[in-house]
């Protein structure tokens, strides 16, 4: 068998890299030889997620466009030239067979060489609507795989192929016994669980609405698992009691959703997979801060479907208690979003993505 080479890249957030560690992980069991190297932004976390799942990483001086007149922005042109020259030199020294991008501004420079030295190129699109750097690079690709529906507004129709997105390994099996999830949080087994996420770094917004709520959740007896996000913990912690769980990241998602009778998420394309596979209700509140507001529209491709229910930022206010009411009180309409959610999941995105990437070998 020949010994294949990938370079991987993308980055910049938790919904850039894990569906490109996800992809390696499959390629790597069915080529045990294969060599992988990964290509981020050098101030990202991706440099310190990829050494962590066991692969190499490689850092260029890039970032993407800030939406306002900024020093930053000067800087721009700069890096982008420094960025193909260090994204030359490592294609041309490592060879690959493939070069995969799954988003985000690093994935650009190396995908923008590969793809004029004739390596064949995939881009894995999260998103119900496309990044820019995606549709950059679209023209060249050899293969566009993707989540949702109707991604031929933004790329050429023939190259598309419909995966879902990579999700965590431990998601796509059984998840472990409610009563045992509960117990590893130590929480009731007779009260309704919630559990909150907000992205990886966390969510300002969702956490100030839950610190408010805690009151309003007592009342209804509702415990609570929060995952606050590293930047926010010192703040929260004081909150911690028997009844409120609260964690900077959580490792153990699998036992985390087991938990879970109601989820209150962002709206990124990782956490819209996730949430799809393990069908519990969910009631997303889109992030407004994310290029085109692409997680708004994430959440009403489910929303649309009867699939889960979504608050805007700005209603959280007016909107959320009558909304969680609801859900709290009628457990058929929980039910009914557990099971349409799960009904848009697609288990097998990373073997799929894989079986394309096979086919330009």
């Amino acid at each position: 068998m020949a010994n294949y080479k990938f370079i991987l890249s993308g980055g910049g957030t938790g919904g850039h890299i894990y569906p490109a560690i996800a992809i390696a992980d499959e390629l790597k069991r069915r080529f045990p030889d294969a060599d992988f190297l990964f290509v981020g932004a050098k101030d990202k976390m991706e440099m310190e997620k990829v050494p962590q799942a066991g692969y190499e990483i490689k850092g260029l001086w890039i970032s993407g466009l800030q939406r306002s007149l900024t020093l930053k922005n000067a800087l721009f042109p700069i890096k982008l030239i420094s960025s193909l020259i260090d994204a030359s030199k490592i294609v041309r020294k490592f060879k690959p067979n493939v070069v995969i991008g799954t988003g985000g501004f690093a994935s650009g420079p190396v995908l923008k060489i590969a793809s004029a030295t004739s390596i064949p190129c995939v881009v894995q699109e999260q998103n119900s609507y496309a990044g820019i750097t995606n549709k950059l690079l679209a023209k060249k690709a050899a293969c566009i795989c993707v989540a949702y529906d109707h991604m031929e507004r933004f790329f050429p129709r023939e190259k598309l192929v419909k995966t879902g997105n990579p999700v965590r390994r431990d998601l796509t099996e059984k998840l472990p016994p409610k009563e045992e999830a509960l117990q590893e949080f130590g929480l009731a087994q007779d009260k309704i669980t919630l559990l909150v996420l907000g992205g990886s770094l966390g969510a300002q917004s969702i956490n100030e609405l839950i610190r408010q709520k805690i009151g309003f959740l007592e009342e209804r007896n509702v415990q609570l698992i929060w995952q606050c996000g590293s930047r926010y913990f010192d703040t929260y912690q004081e909150y911690q009691s028997s009844n409120v769980k609260i964690r900077s990241y959580l490792n153990n998602m699998n036992y985390s959703f087991s938990a879970a009778d109601i989820v209150i998420s962002r709206a990124g394309a990782s956490s819209v997979s996730e949430l799809c596979l393990v069908g519990k209700p969910v009631i997303f509140i889109p992030s407004p801060n994310v290029a085109e507001d692409h997680q708004t529209k994430n959440a009403m491709s489910l929303v649309g479907e009867e699939a889960a229910v979504m608050i805007a930022e700005k209603d959280l206010e007016s909107a959320f208690d009558k909304s969680f009411d609801q859900l709290l009180r009628d457990k058929s309409l929980r039910e009914r979003l557990g099971k349409n959610i799960k009904n848009m999941a697609l288990p097998n995105a990373t073997k799929d993505i894989v079986n394309q990437i096979i086919k330009l070998l």
